[in-house]
């Protein structure tokens, strides 16, 4: 019986290989596309490695997240002696 795939991998493709100016580039197959503008590349045991840069998510994205909190805040002056008065 055949090994079933995941929907997200993709039969492997050869692909060509080209220059830009000094560098070394690669026709990725549209079924490989990547999100982003940026990747991470590395070499793992002669393998050459390609991941997207994932965005970490902002303070806004991870607050949106959290669940409210049913306790109440501690005071934070109790205990504390009275402000100076300052002359301006």
């Amino acid at each position: 019986m055949p090994k079933l795939r995941n929907p997200s991998e993709s039969a492997p493709r050869r692909a060509r290989l080209f220059r830009n100016g000094r560098n070394q580039a690669i026709r990725i197959p549209r079924e490989f596309e990547l999100p982003g503008e940026e990747v991470i590349v590395s070499r793992d045991d002669g393998r050459l490695l390609i991941e997207p840069v994932r965005k970490k998510p902002g303070l806004l994205e991870v607050l949106k997240k959290l669940s409210p909190m049913d306790e109440e805040f501690p005071d934070v002056d109790e205990g504390l002696l009275p402000p100076d008065e300052v002359k301006l």
